[in-house]
């Protein structure tokens, strides 16, 4: 049997990028290492943070929940 993959869980990166709020994952990274990006409130600079529904991503003035992407 084969593990399925965690929905729930998803990259920084992969999140903002997915979301809208950056054209690509290089901008994403950018803006995570120069300390834009908060999480749950709280400074995040590690890009590979791995986010959890309900976790609140802030970047531009904008806090985003997450939710399950539909794929």
């Amino acid at each position: 049997m084969s593990k399925q993959p965690d929905k729930s869980v998803i990259r920084l990166d992969d999140f903002i990028k997915r979301s809208g709020l950056v054209g690509t994952g290089g901008e994403a990274k950018m803006y995570i290492q120069a300390g834009d990006v908060t999480v749950n409130g709280s400074v995040e600079t590690r890009r590979r943070k791995q986010l959890s529904l309900g976790d609140q991503i802030g970047l531009l003035g904008e806090v985003l929940t997450v939710t399950p992407f539909d794929d």
